[in-house]
């Protein structure tokens, strides 16, 4: 009698080889049938089959199927086609969907691919459908790269051996539109939320420091120059240090009154210093205070009207100032270490 010692594969392979060996027990076929939970003709197969080929004729084989179009070497290849960018195949925009794979796929191969056995082919290569950062083509990599590594530290330092307080700076708007996250309603009919369509809004500029200090100017107006200056004093009063502050090459920073107030003696106290163009990814404050302000401590809020905002703005604030390791993290996010 042959053995079924060998681990089965699923447990329909196991209720094949089981039969089998109460078979060998000397059970008949409708108790087999019975204790297993099968129909009588599916065990008088099971048994024929056994009699002719064995125990490995009840064990599962995977279906052989067609032969694949793309051989491995090919396959192998795929990864390296996108790595180049869509835009690199004539595409306009560089986007990698579906379609566009299996019409590079029968460009290069001359095979082609229906668009869901390319969804199923790239998953297997560990490509999946992401949405994407937008970045400016104006960025110099290399700079900001060596912002983070070298400028970075130094400016630390320089804080550190000139005791002032760094601070990084950045503005943003509020608006009576409420910032959206998820909402529960009856299947199949979305939730609208009637909101009157209007540009006015908050202008916010805010600071904050390593430490997990978080500084606000806020204004129903858009934000020039003299506001930078009003809120540079605001954090020399704030801190009752010389600051280091860090921003972008905004004209509200650079220009007017800015200029004035550093020339009137303002550059005594205060030492201002741009960071790279076009790398936003590189304030604490875009990569992680506005998002947690407006999709976070303000999620689905809608407000009536301008004062009504600015009071719920005024409580997130306080509720985030009640959190410095939550603004320490911000840092983080920048890919801007803090630690000793």
């Amino acid at each position: 009698m042959e053995t079924t010692t060998v681990t089965p594969h699923d447990w329909k392979e196991w209720r094949r080889l089981r039969a089998w060996e109460l078979k060998q027990e000397g059970l008949s076929q409708q108790d087999i049938a019975f204790t297993l939970g099968a129909s009588k003709g599916c065990v008088s197969k099971w048994m024929h089959a056994a009699k002719e080929g064995g125990t490995e004729a009840l064990r599962s084989h995977a279906s052989a199927g067609p032969p694949a179009k793309l051989t491995a070497a090919q396959r192998d290849k795929i990864p390296d086609f996108l790595w180049h960018g869509a835009e690199a195949y004539g595409f306009r925009g560089d986007v990698w969907t579906c379609p566009r794979v299996a019409q590079v796929i029968e460009w290069e191969f001359g095979i082609c691919y229906h668009r869901d056995h390319v969804s199923r082919m790239l998953k297997d290569m560990g490509w999946t459908p992401q949405i994407p950062i937008t970045r400016a083509v104006q960025r110099d990599e290399v700079v900001i790269a060596n912002w983070r590594v070298e400028v970075w530290p130094e400016l630390r330092r320089k804080a550190s051996r000139e005791r002032r307080t760094l601070v990084c700076v950045d503005e943003s708007g509020f608006y009576l539109l409420p910032g959206l996250v998820k909402t529960y309603g009856p299947k199949g009919h979305t939730p609208v939320v009637d909101k009157k369509l209007t540009r006015d809004h908050l202008s916010v500029m805010a600071g904050v420091t390593p430490a997990g200090k978080l500084y606000t100017l806020v204004r129903q107006k858009s934000l020039k120059s003299p506001e930078s200056v009003v809120f540079l004093k605001h954090l020399l009063v704030q801190t009752g240090q010389k600051l280091l502050v860090i921003w972008d090459g905004s004209p509200i920073h650079r220009w007017g009154a800015v200029q004035e107030f550093l020339a009137e003696g303002g550059a005594k106290r205060v030492h201002l210093e741009a960071m790279p163009g076009y790398a936003p990814d590189l304030s604490p404050l875009d990569q992680g205070c506005w998002q947690h302000l407006k999709h976070v401590e303000m999620r689905n809020l809608s407000c009536m009207d301008m004062e009504e905002l600015h009071l719920e703005f005024h409580l997130a604030v306080g509720r985030l100032r009640q959190k410095p390791q939550v603004i320490r993290a911000f840092f983080a996010a920048a890919g801007l270490p803090i630690g000793d």
